[in-house]
């Protein structure tokens, strides 16, 4: 039983420090976390699910884990990874942002390559980012930058979690532009841990939808599905797609824009 006159820890609390006792040690406890928390252990079954869906923890018995995921290159090595094919990318979708837009734009080899682009063009528009890089590379120009807070991944150079989710949803924005490790019939997946959850906020908070993904990715998934087709306005991209990917696109009414 739970201590009535303890008082409860609300829902973006408890599952950022579900995230931290897991730094701490490899496994968590449902019953554990549901007394210390002061709430009943559905309810922390529901932010497990929550955590999982977002691939930030591992569902296990009777509690979860980190999450145990192969190599996948860093944001270093894919940035130096089908250069011309990003380079094209950036430059395409940064035409799109028209002077005195809000837009958010997340974190990711190509979305970086569509800030200097963006910072070269002079936009002027508002920038709200989770990126370093992406707010690094605008910060000098006329775009006004809002980073958003968070957990650091240092690997990505970006923030993620539920400060980060907080903080987006907080705006109603003109335009996302977002990458993703993946794209299928099923849509765009997330294999960086954290991703996929501020992806879908995104997707969520803007009237415009655009995904910015290279050919190279067509066909595959990744860990964390960020959203299906239809959560998409256009795709900018350097190849059009063939075969029963571009027939699930047509089905979708999503737009196609091959850079030049």
């Amino acid at each position: 039983m739970t201590d009535k006159g303890k008082g409860r820890v609300k829902k973006s609390d408890r599952r950022q420090q579900i995230l931290l006792e897991l730094k701490l040690r490899p496994h968590v406890r449902i019953n554990e976390l549901a007394h210390r928390f002061n709430v009943s252990t559905e309810t922390v079954r529901r932010d497990f699910e929550a955590l999982s869906n977002d691939g930030l923890i591992a569902r296990a018995h009777g509690g979860a884990s980190a999450p145990t995921q192969g190599h996948y290159p860093g944001l270093d090595e894919r940035t130096n990874a089908q250069v011309d094919e990003c380079e094209r990318i950036g430059v395409s979708a940064a035409e799109l942002i028209q002077g005195g837009e809000t837009v958010m734009i997340d974190s990711g080899s190509t979305t970086i390559e569509m800030a200097r682009a963006l910072a070269y063009i002079g936009t002027p528009c508002t920038v709200i980012t989770n990126s370093i890089p992406v707010a690094m590379t605008l910060g000098q120009g006329p775009v006004q930058i809002l980073l958003c807070p968070g957990e650091y991944l240092a690997a990505e150079s970006a923030t993620i979690g539920t400060e980060t989710l907080e903080f987006l949803s907080r705006f109603n924005v003109d335009r996302c532009l977002i990458g993703s490790s993946g794209f299928s019939t099923e849509g765009p997946s997330e294999t960086v841990r954290g991703f996929a959850a501020v992806k879908r906020m995104m997707l969520t908070r803007a009237k415009k939808r655009h995904l910015l993904i290279d050919s190279g990715k067509f066909g595959r998934k990744g860990l964390s599905q960020v959203g299906d087709l239809c959560s998409l306005d256009s795709i900018v991209t350097d190849k059009k797609p063939t075969g029963e990917l571009r027939n699930a696109i047509e089905g979708a009414e999503v737009d196609v824009l091959v850079a030049g």
